[in-house]
């Protein structure tokens, strides 16, 4: 399942990233999708109806409807959403969100960076993190952070394939292996 959710959420994200570049309105798509994806992470509600099938297709329209023209969305991106919803496709949008940004970073030739903190991030430190990363790799950066309290303390970093783990939960885990090897 995860694997066909992948995949019908990248085929979306690219379809949306063509209409984008088509209509020459890439940054304001961009803009859009980043505003929608604020709200739909700060709002629990709103990702229980979207993540719940037993709603209608009107009522998931309506609801859509009345959010994005709050947002002052753009007409595409409503068609889009309107879209995922006769599609029964709208559980992915945040899966599709996700990759368009990330389609978009790869076409900027921006890399990619997964930060995940014990405790959350200041965002002083986030700007003073992406710069020198950005410095060291001589590369434009995105950084996504997340937090994950049962890290404890340290990070964990991921650029592309390349993971470093730092993480207090990752050595306890070491040292639980080791005692056990002996």
């Amino acid at each position: 399942m995860n694997s066909f959710s992948s995949e019908i959420s990248q085929r979306y994200a690219l379809a949306l990233y063509d209409l984008s570049k088509e209509n020459n309105q890439t940054e304001e798509f961009v803009a859009n999708i980043k505003e929608f994806m604020k709200v739909f992470n700060s709002n629990e509600s709103l990702r229980f109806f979207v993540k719940n099938p037993t709603y209608s297709v009107e009522d998931q329209k309506s609801v859509f409807n009345k959010i994005l023209a709050q947002m002052n969305t753009n007409k595409m991106i409503k068609n889009f959403f309107s879209l995922l919803i006769i599609k029964k496709r709208i559980f992915f949008v945040d899966q599709i969100a996700e990759k368009f940004l990330n389609i978009i970073s790869i076409k900027k030739g921006e890399l990619s960076l997964n930060i995940v903190t014990a405790n959350k991030l200041e965002e002083k430190e986030i700007l003073d993190l992406e710069k020198e990363i950005s410095s060291n790799l001589k590369n434009k950066l995105k950084l996504n952070c997340k937090t994950d309290p049962s890290l404890i303390g340290g990070l964990v970093l991921q650029i592309g394939s390349l993971m470093i783990d730092t993480s207090l939960k990752n050595k306890l885990n070491k040292y639980k292996k080791s005692m056990m090897e002996n």
